[in-house]
């Protein structure tokens, strides 16, 4: 089965391995007993489903998620089911990726403002005089 990240990218859902561990977030004695917590990993390098101009952009994003084998960890311990911990982590697995893979509008080039080059010119005037002020005070010897 492929999971959808947007239009263009699907990853096949047999390149995501899930495990499971013992949680110490809400469920009270079902922590003690219940693997709940959820860490998903996506094999970034080594997937199939994105082409390599996607896997860069992807490492470029999110490089502090990813470790040094090129995996990407995906934790969710929030609710007291794994199902429930498994649902949130694939979404925030699929919302990541999106993120990741959207492209960055180009920024238009925009001329100042008359407004703000006035008011960075009157803050300068400003600053100058004040400056000016301080030295001439310590000349003078009115200290």
């Amino acid at each position: 089965m492929m999971i959808r990240i947007n239009d263009t990218v699907s990853v096949d859902e047999a390149e995501i391995t899930f495990a499971y561990v013992r949680s110490p977030g809400p469920g009270g004695q079902n922590v003690n007993k219940v693997a709940t917590s959820v860490t998903l990993r996506f094999d970034l390098t080594n997937s199939t489903s994105l082409t390599a101009i996607q896997r860069n952009r992807i490492l470029r994003k999110l490089a502090t998620r990813i470790n040094k084998e090129g995996v990407l960890r995906v934790v969710s311990r929030r609710h007291r089911t794994q199902a429930a911990n498994r649902r949130e982590a694939l979404a925030r697995f699929v919302e990541l990726l999106a993120g990741a893979l959207r492209q960055p509008r180009p920024r238009r080039k925009t001329k100042p403002t008359r407004g703000s080059i006035e008011r960075r010119l009157a803050e300068k005037a400003r600053r100058s005089k004040q400056k000016t002020d301080r030295g001439y005070r310590y000349r003078r010897g009115d200290d």
